[in-house]
């Protein structure tokens, strides 16, 4: 019976695929003739109702600041068809520490998840959005949780990677691993600035180094902690190609075997559960050992637009196109198949849009 279900699991995803017409050939970049195709997972929106409540809050300058926070839709909608994305999954990564005010928290995370889903509602063949959960009041994440999944349908839940001073496998979050968990929920987690206010390296930005060191400390707290086992109906997405995850898996291993680390297969387990978006990015740099320790069957297309230019959006996807460890099954795994098995609803998306619906 098990194999009959699987079976036409597989054969409904083959119907989806051809009937969107977006098979292994269509990773062809060269070919503009063809329909967008790629699911972008890491793609950061800030539409006006958001941006004027974070201007009104002191997040966001009124004028200038972040490129992220500069978001328009109608460049985003341009740099979508230029680089041929046919769905952006929309995020809204608020550091922790802007919503140590309960109030701020609940006004804050309804208007940035509404906000989104309004952007999906608009426009349901070209976005989807993960919900921003703070992590500071985690009676507010799960009541959000709750809303942006069952309300407002959303695609997972965006969890930040610490807190200001804990990290994602503290016990203090097991409440709400549980009822995402229960859901079967995805997670797309994000970093941010190191916990307690970490001197930077002159002359380097955060997102250059920190922001990946970051995510590697929330992934190996997830498996030292045992969230990751205890859990294990959760899909757990880490940004940037998983930090410096993969790259140290022989230290953390060297750790286990010594006693001062999760042990070597609990990492191995994990290190091969984790999705990773390609929004680094990994090529041509990482790609083959990020291949070699979890799989392109672990891998999402990623560009981190709008925090990155169009110009640079296409830079990447071209290394993908180019990169010498992937073929085009590889590809085509990258850049939709694996994000339609871990987010089913999208491809409904994909076959309106094939259709010709917007």
């Amino acid at each position: 019976m098990q194999d009959m279900s699987r079976r036409r699991a597989l054969q409904a995803a083959a119907l989806t695929t051809a009937a969107v017409g977006f098979g292994p050939a269509a990773a062809d970049a060269a070919s503009p003739a063809r329909r967008p195709f790629r699911i972008d997972t890491h793609h950061h929106a800030v539409p006006p109702e958001m941006r004027e409540w974070a201007v009104e809050h002191g997040l966001l300058p009124p004028k200038g600041g972040p490129r992220w926070g500069q978001w328009s839709l109608s460049e985003t909608l341009d740099t979508m068809e230029r680089a041929r994305i046919a769905i952006g999954v929309a995020s809204a990564p608020v550091p922790s520490m802007a919503f140590r005010d309960r109030s701020l928290a609940v006004s804050g995370t309804r208007i940035i998840n509404e906000d989104l889903a309004n952007l999906v509602r608009d426009h349901p063949t070209r976005f989807g959005f993960f919900a921003y959960l703070p992590l500071l009041h985690i009676d507010v994440a799960l009541r959000e949780a709750a809303y942006a999944l069952d309300v407002l349908k959303a695609d997972g839940v965006l969890l930040m990677t610490n807190d200001g001073s804990r990290y994602l496998g503290d016990r203090a979050f097991d409440p709400l691993f549980a009822e995402l968990d229960r859901r079967r929920a995805v997670i797309f987690t994000h970093p941010g600035p190191l916990p307690g206010g970490a001197a930077g390296v002159p002359g380097m930005e955060d997102w250059i180094a920190d922001f990946m060191l970051d995510t590697t400390r929330a992934a190996f707290n997830l498996v030292a902690s045992g969230t990751m086992d205890r859990h294990p109906r959760i899909s757990v997405i880490l940004s940037h190609a998983g930090g410096f995850l993969p790259y140290i898996g022989g230290r953390i291993e060297h750790a286990g075997r010594t006693g001062r680390g999760p042990s070597p297969a609990a990492f191995r387990r994990a290190v091969r559960r984790f999705y990773y978006d390609t929004a680094a990015p990994p090529s041509p740099y990482a790609t083959p050992t990020l291949l070699a320790a979890a799989g392109a069957g672990r891998l999402l297309y990623g560009t981190d637009w709008a925090q990155t230019t169009a110009a640079d959006v296409m830079h990447t996807t071209r290394g993908l196109e180019r990169d010498p460890a992937l073929n085009d099954r590889m590809r085509h795994a990258i850049y939709q198949g694996n994000a339609l098995r871990l987010m089913p609803a999208l491809a409904g998306r994909l076959a309106r849009r094939g259709r010709g619906r917007t």
